[in-house]
C-alpha cells in the first residue's frame, strides 16, 4: 500500500492546484457566501471540473469512468480543501454516483451514470436524521404500496440537496432503528409529489438541505439494489466519501498551517518576528507533527479504497482512522491558527475564520471523532 501519490496522481494534484488557485480561490468562496447563492457553488466552475474529467475519476471504464481510483480523487480533494472550493463532487459523484455504481440496476446505471459524469444531472444523498451521523439509526419508513413504495419521514444535513435533480433516500423497510439490516435505497426525483427540500443555514455557508418526504410514492424502479440489503453498498460509498472528505480536511489544515507559519515569520512585535519566540516555535512544531501524522493516515485511507487485497472491514477501519486523525489535527491546528493570529484570527478580514468554519462542518460530516473512534474500535476488537 503506497502512502505517496504516484507520478500520474502527482500531475493530477498539480493540475488541480493550478486550476483551483486561478479559477476558485478563497476569494471566490467569499463572493458565493456574500451573494447567498442557493446552490452554494458556481455552476460554470462545476462544468469546468467536469470537462477536466474529475467527475469520471472513480468509476470503471465500463460505466464511462477513468478508473483512476480514490487516490486520484484524493489529490483533487486536497486542492479543493486548500482553496475552500465548493462543488458537488463529493455529494453527487463520490456518494451518489458510487451508490448507483455499486447497487444500481443496469437500467439505473445506463440512465444515470452518463448524466452524472457529464454534469448534466446531480443527485444528493439523504441519510442523516439526527444531529450526529449514524446510518444505522435511520427511522424514515418505506412501506410497500402495490407495486411501489410509500416514503414518510425527514432527513437533515443533506449536502448539496438544494437544486439536486434527484435524492437518494436511505429508508428503513424492515427492522428497527439501530439495526443495519432492513435499510433500502430509493432514487426519488426532485419533483416527486410530497418531496420538500428546504435550505439549512450552516456556518460554512455551503448548500445543505432539510428534506421532508410527506407520503412520497415511488414505483418499484426507484429501488436501488435489493430491498432491505443496502448496508454493504451504503457503507462502501460512505467510506469513499469519508476518505475524500479527509483529503479535503487535510488540504484545509495544510493551508492554515502554511498561512500561520508565514504570519509568524512576518508579524513583528518588540522589534522581532514573533516566530522567534520559543513558545510559539514549540506550538508550531507540535502542529507540524500532527499534520504529518494526519497526512499518513489520509494517504492510507485513500489507498485502502483502491486496494483489492483488503476486505470491506479493512477499508472501513482505515477510512475511519483517516477521518478521525485528520479531524483531530484540523481541530488542533485551526485553534492554534486563530490564537497565533491574535484578535485578527477571529475577524472576517482574514481567511482563517472561513477555514475554521468549513473545518468544523467537515469534522462532523459523515461521522465525527466519537463516531469514528467507536467504529475503529469495533473493527480492531473483531480481528
Amino acid at each position: 500500500m503506497s502512502l505517496v501519490y504516484s507520478e500520474e496522481q502527482r500531475l493530477l494534484a498539480d493540475t488541480a492546484a493550478e486550476f483551483l488557485l486561478a479559477r476558485s480561490p478563497v476569494a471566490a468562496q467569499r463572493r458565493l457566501r456574500d451573494e447567498g447563492t442557493a446552490e452554494g457553488f458556481d455552476d460554470a466552475l462545476w462544468k469546468e471540473m467536469v470537462d477536466m474529467g474529475w467527475s469520471a475519476i472513480p468509476f470503471p471504464e465500463a460505466l464511462g469512468g477513468l478508473a483512476f481510483g480514490c487516490m486520484g480523487l484524493g489529490a483533487v480533494f486536497e486542492s479543493i480543501g486548500r482553496n475552500l472550493s465548493a462543488s458537488p463532487l463529493l455529494s453527487s459523484i463520490v456518494l451518489g454516483g458510487t451508490l448507483i455504481e455499486l447497487a444500481g440496476s443496469e437500467a439505473q446505471q445506463a440512465e444515470w451514470m452518463p448524466l452524472l459524469i457529464a454534469g448534466d444531472k446531480r443527485v444528493a444523498l439523504a441519510l442523516d436524521e439526527k444531529p450526529r451521523h449514524d446510518p444505522a439509526a435511520t427511522e424514515l419508513r418505506a412501506e410497500r404500496q402495490g407495486n411501489g413504495w410509500l416514503l414518510q419521514g425527514d432527513k437533515s444535513f443533506v449536502a448539496d440537496g438544494v437544486g439536486a435533480d434527484a435524492v437518494i433516500v436511505v429508508a428503513r423497510s424492515a427492522g428497527v432503528p439501530g439495526e443495519r439490516d432492513g435499510l433500502s435505497l430509493f432514487l426519488v426525483p426532485a419533483d416527486a409529489p410530497g418531496l420538500q427540500v428546504s435550505p439549512m443555514q450552516m456556518i460554512d455557508s455551503r448548500n445543505h438541505a432539510q428534506v421532508r418526504l410527506d407520503g412520497v410514492r415511488v414505483d418499484a424502479a426507484a429501488l436501488i439494489g435489493q430491498e432491505g440489503s443496502a448496508w454493504g453498498a451504503l457503507d462502501a460509498a460512505l467510506d469513499r466519501g469519508r476518505a475524500c472528505l479527509a483529503a479535503e480536511l487535510l488540504g484545509m489544515t495544510q493551508n492554515l498551517f502554511d498561512t500561520t507559519v508565514e504570519y509568524l515569520k512576518t508579524r513583528v512585535q518588540f522589534d522581532v518576528p514573533i516566530g522567534s519566540f520559543q513558545a510559539l516555535q514549540h506550538r508550531a512544531a507540535r502542529c507540524y507533527a500532527h499534520l504529518h501524522l494526519a497526512r499518513s493516515a489520509v494517504m492510507a485511507g485513500l489507498a485502502a479504497m483502491d486496494d483489492p487485497k483488503l476486505d470491506a472491514a479493512g477499508r472501513a477501519r482505515l477510512a475511519s482512522l483517516a477521518k478521525w486523525k485528520v479531524g483531530d489535527a484540523a481541530h488542533r491546528i485551526s485553534r492554534e491558527a486563530v490564537q497565533m493570529h491574535g484578535g485578527m484570527g477571529v475577524t472576517d478580514e482574514l481567511d482563517v475564520g472561513l477555514f475554521l468554519k468549513r473545518i468544523r462542518v467537515a469534522q462532523a460530516e459523515l461521522g465525527d471523532a466519537d463516531f469514528h473512534c467507536d467504529r475503529y474500535g469495533e473493527f480492531v476488537e473483531a480481528q
